[in-house]
């Protein structure tokens, strides 16, 4: 496992690269991200852009998306993987958004996860994109990268999650999802590596690290 030291090097690097990385999902309010960020499980983000882009110009709002209903939900989202459970929660959880919180979406993680469908990385997504709070997000990419990178060797998201909080400052905690997933998603590759663009060459040691003259 690599020291706190190397790992704040090299989110320093990550910050110098992109100091102001972005959400790649697209969302207009707290109430869109969420359900974005539901949606996304399973798909890709530019998959979900396709089937909201339509969907958020008529229901951006909790009510508005309980008049619309769960069939025409779908008619909506299905190109997006497991979009009939999606439908079911989304529903569910705008309904918990309306009854409990007064239509808005609760800026605490012990509130969030008690919405139907949302669990702790999305929840964790929404308070570090919606309302800039230090949480990290670990889904597949950030789970593989730090497994590879030597920053975890923790077995669940949340074992990894703890580990980064652990050595991570707020300033790295606040993007170091983007950073990661970014980085996982376009030059770190899970099949074939981008080696000869990675920002952090020099501090790899993973085991299929490709040679670059």
């Amino acid at each position: 496992m690599r020291s706190k030291q190397e790992i704040l090097k090299i989110m320093e690097i990550f910050n110098q690269e992109n100091p102001n990385p972005q959400c790649e999902l697209n969302y207009t309010n707290a109430y869109t991200l969420l359900v974005a960020v539901m949606l996304s499980a399973q798909t890709t983000d530019k998959g979900v852009n396709r089937a909201t882009e339509e969907l958020f110009k008529i229901a951006d709002t909790p009510q508005k998306m309980l008049n619309l209903g769960e069939e025409k939900l779908i008619s909506y989202i299905r190109t997006i993987g497991l979009f009939n459970n999606k439908a079911k929660n989304i529903i569910s959880m705008s309904k918990d958004l309306i009854e409990r919180f007064n239509g808005e979406v609760p800026s605490d993680r012990e509130s969030l996860v008690t919405l139907a469908g949302v669990g702790r990385k999305t929840a964790n997504v929404v308070l570090n994109v919606w309302y800039k709070k230090p949480a990290l997000a670990v889904d597949t990419h950030v789970f593989r990268i730090a497994h590879r990178l030597g920053f975890s060797n923790g077995s669940t998201p949340l074992a990894v999650e703890q580990d980064l909080l652990k050595v991570l400052p707020d300033k790295y905690i606040i993007n170091a999802n983007h950073w990661l997933v970014l980085f996982g998603r376009y030059i770190c590759k899970a099949q074939n590596p981008k080696c000869n663009e990675c920002p952090i060459y020099d501090y790899c040691h993973s085991k299929d690290k490709k040679h670059i003259n």
